[in-house]
């Protein structure tokens, strides 16, 4: 038997057809790899709301681990009626009419409740053997258990900039690249699948990319 596989998926942004063209691409197997997503599903992108119903999909085959990006933050807020004019001017019109065109007609929440579960359910990193993933990034200099839930999924410069040895190579998202960004302590997962450039997925333990073009 082959040995466990994982695959990190970078931002989707509510691009259905490229998610599922990568995840036919990596060869996952359900039940023995283990698929981990580094946040950002909604926003931006055509179709944020199948976006979710598609990894529901696949978390209902098999372990599927999910971590929450800035567009999930500020969505949960929005929804909560704060900073509402954040969400919007950041993509959140594209979810609003995503969510409105495939509500049922005798549904009266906007927001399905198995879809307000896979929200409420994200979470902020995950540690592997080798590795931390997150969406954003780590506040340099700061421990693991003082990072702040605003930087894991906004810090930018202050995270990218930085040598800063975390102890493991930290795997991320949020930052769109034209290719995966490689540094010594880091890897950079978003490259731009909403903005026409590519979806990338990293197969670990080979550290080997993979990506489909827009």
């Amino acid at each position: 038997m082959k040995s466990e596989k994982i695959y990190i998926v970078g931002d989707v942004h509510g691009c259905l057809d490229m998610l599922k063209r990568l995840i036919d691409k990596i060869g996952w197997r359900p039940g023995r790899d283990r698929l981990i997503f580094v946040g950002d599903y909604i926003d931006r992108g055509e179709d944020p709301k199948g976006v979710v119903d598609f990894i529901l999909a696949l978390s209902r085959l098999s372990r599927v681990d999910c971590l929450i990006g800035n567009h999930e933050a500020m969505f949960l807020d929005f929804l909560a009626d704060r900073e509402r004019e954040l969400f919007l001017a950041n993509g959140g019109w594209t979810t609003l009419a995503s969510y409105e065109d495939g509500k049922a007609a005798d549904e009266d929440a906007l927001v399905p409740e198995d879809h307000m579960a896979f929200y409420g359910s994200l979470k902020s990193y995950i540690e592997l053997e080798e590795y931390y993933v997150v969406h954003a990034g780590f506040r340099p200099h700061v421990a693991l258990e003082r990072q702040t839930a605003e930087d894991m999924v906004w810090i930018r410069d202050a995270f990218i900039d930085s040598d800063y040895d975390f102890g493991k190579k930290v795997i991320f998202g949020h930052t769109p690249f034209p290719e995966p960004l490689i540094m010594d302590n880091k890897i950079g997962l978003d490259t731009g699948a909403v903005f026409d450039n590519r979806l990338t997925c990293l197969e670990l333990p080979e550290c080997r990319f993979h990506y489909v073009e827009a």
